[in-house]
């Protein structure tokens, strides 16, 4: 799928083996603002492909750039412009969703102190927000890093699976925000799904198979 959108982060040459399983080999690509799927079945490295894109996996091989910034050269400023959490995390658990809010608004000068109410009153977070993460569900606990990452602001957000564990409600409030953000060309989100989500648009998807 082309895109008229500038671009925002290029990945060239990027090379990332588990021992024993190749994953991805010389993979380039171009991500331009708005959204983006990465889309693939169970083991076919879409989670691995966020954790490389955000600078936390290192590749064995390859470049990444971030609006002119590149890893290999400014790795603290190439991570600064991007939203990563991995979902499954419990580096978090002792903290309050308000103490975790804090630290993201700290990380992230752009943070929308203004839309926070509006997305915790939106993701029914309102209740949870003195409680400790340990003691939220796997879908609360989801929502707190959907609510952060919608505030942040980031340059780049990456978000996997964000679909997973939520309520009706509360996919039908992500897909509204989806789009809402979609149209900022200063901006990229990229998505880590099984499928095609239906009513979000996107500008580009990478399709690593089945």
């Amino acid at each position: 799928m082309k895109s008229t959108h500038s671009f925002i982060l290029q990945a060239s040459n990027l090379t990332f083996h588990y021992p024993g399983r190749a994953l991805f080999s010389n993979w380039s690509a171009d991500i331009p603002s708005g959204i983006t799927l990465v889309r693939g079945g169970d083991g076919t490295g879409k989670s691995s492909l966020l954790q490389l894109l955000a600078g936390v996996l290192p590749a064995q091989a390859g470049q990444l750039q971030m609006q002119g910034v590149r890893l290999d050269e400014q790795p603290d400023a190439y991570r600064r412009q991007i939203f990563w959490i991995d979902p499954r995390t419990d580096a978090f658990d002792q903290m309050t969703a308000i103490e975790y809010f804090a630290s993201v608004r700290a990380a992230y000068p752009q943070f929308d102190e203004k839309l926070l109410p509006d997305l915790t009153e939106g993701l029914s977070l309102t209740s949870h927000l003195n409680k400790q993460l340990y003691m939220l569900s796997t879908g609360s606990k989801r929502k707190v890093w959907l609510a952060a990452v919608f505030a942040a602001n980031a340059a780049l957000s990456l978000l996997d699976d964000p679909f997973a564990g939520l309520d009706k409600a509360s996919i039908g409030f992500v897909e509204k925000m989806l789009n809402q953000v979609a149209g900022n060309t200063a901006q990229a989100w990229i998505l880590a799904l099984y499928q095609t989500p239906i009513g979000v648009p996107l500008s580009s998807v990478i399709d690593l198979g089945d």
